[in-house]
């Protein structure tokens, strides 16, 4: 997460929301049948006070959230919309949709689409090849380096000088050839920088191992398996984008179900969906970027709590877009929102922090 250090300024905001004169009534999240089982939070044997002065002061003022769901225990127990958002409404994950991509490539594995992450990406990546920058590094790029960020390419997106960095990128016809293109500046593996494109790359290998574009292999292995239909693929660049290069829309209690995937082991109502290997691989961290712990395109995100470190295994995107899994708590935090290029995206951090994780650390 760029910039995570700057939260505790977020933790202000709790406490600058004006009280409004329409009091927060809570309501139990309604059953749809869509696979979850929903539960009442005064169940929950937790001092709810806190909780329910936070929504007050969200629904009465300013901010731009869109959603806030927290599972505990396997049952949703809050489930809040805000700006005009609702349960069935689609919402642009950002960069959390690359965590989901984590979780496709495991399934490629598991399914003996893709050998091995030691593998070079040229055994799976066909076509196109590089044909500018050739240098011999390119060749000792693995599966690996990419799900770390670090297959040595000038490509950085919290660099606005780096000639890989993503809005540049989206100004090109072709992404896939313009990455591989790219200059090399460091050995593979050598140094972790946040670079989308080699995401796309890693979607792309698994598109041409599988022979299905992303949208048709994730339906079949994972989505249809975790009862999903309400989503869509697109991106915000004007331009014709390739389905590997597309990011997901999804609704929130389906991010929910993404979560309790990563909780579960890689299951879903007792059938595994990847393999628990896998999971625990690729949440478990594997190098740091700014600081801060990362997997296989998931965050490791420390919470100090009373003395205690809560750590959440995390999907983050733009704007305010975050899974958060706590397998200490048996927690899943889902948050959306509109903050987009903003520190304010920040602010489910300071809620977790000061509100959730206080409130269940403390639980009866």
């Amino acid at each position: 997460m760029k910039n995570i250090a700057t939260l505790t300024l977020f933790v202000l905001l709790i406490n600058t929301f004006c009280y409004g004169q329409n009091p927060y009534k809570y309501s139990k999240p309604k059953d749809l049948d869509d696979g979850w089982k929903t539960a009442h939070l005064s169940l929950q044997n937790v001092d709810t006070t806190k909780i329910y002065q936070l929504f007050e002061q969200i629904h009465n003022g300013k901010n731009r959230l869109h959603s806030v769901l927290l599972v505990k225990n396997d049952q949703i127990i809050i489930e809040e919309y805000f700006n005009d958002h609702f349960s069935n409404k689609q919402h642009d994950l950002r960069s959390t949709t690359k965590s989901i991509r984590s979780i496709l490539l495991g399934i490629a594995i598991d399914k003996g689409f893709i050998d091995s992450i030691d593998d070079p990406i040229s055994k799976y990546l066909k076509n196109p090849v590089p044909t500018k920058n050739l240098d011999k590094r390119k060749d000792k790029i693995t599966i690996r380096h990419l799900l770390t960020m670090s297959p040595g390419f000038d490509c950085n997106d919290w660099d606005k000088k780096s000639k890989g960095q993503e809005d540049k990128v989206y100004k090109k016809r072709d992404w896939l050839q313009y990455t591989l293109n790219l200059p090399m500046v460091n050995e593979p593996g050598a140094v972790s920088n946040y670079c989308s494109m080699g995401v796309v790359l890693l979607v792309e290998i698994i598109s041409q191992a599988s022979k299905m574009t992303i949208d048709k292999f994730s339906e079949q292995y994972l989505f249809n398996p975790l009862g999903i239909t309400n989503i869509s693929w697109g991106h915000t660049s004007d331009k014709k984008v390739i389905p590997s290069g597309k990011r997901l829309y999804m609704t929130s209690r389906d991010m929910a179900k993404i979560g309790q995937l990563i909780l579960n082991n890689g299951k879903w109502n007792d059938k595994q969906i990847v393999s628990e290997k896998w999971i625990e691989e690729s949440t478990t961290p594997k190098t740091k970027i700014t600081g801060i712990d990362y997997g296989y395109l998931w965050w490791n995100i420390p919470f100090k709590i009373n003395e205690k470190v809560i750590i959440s295994k995390t999907a983050t995107g733009n704007g305010g877009q975050y899974i958060m899994i706590f397998p200490k708590l048996n927690m899943v935090a889902v948050f959306t929102g509109g903050a987009y290029n903003s520190q304010e995206d920040k602010f489910p951090f300071a809620i977790m922090k000061n509100i959730f994780l206080p409130t269940f650390i403390n639980e009866k």
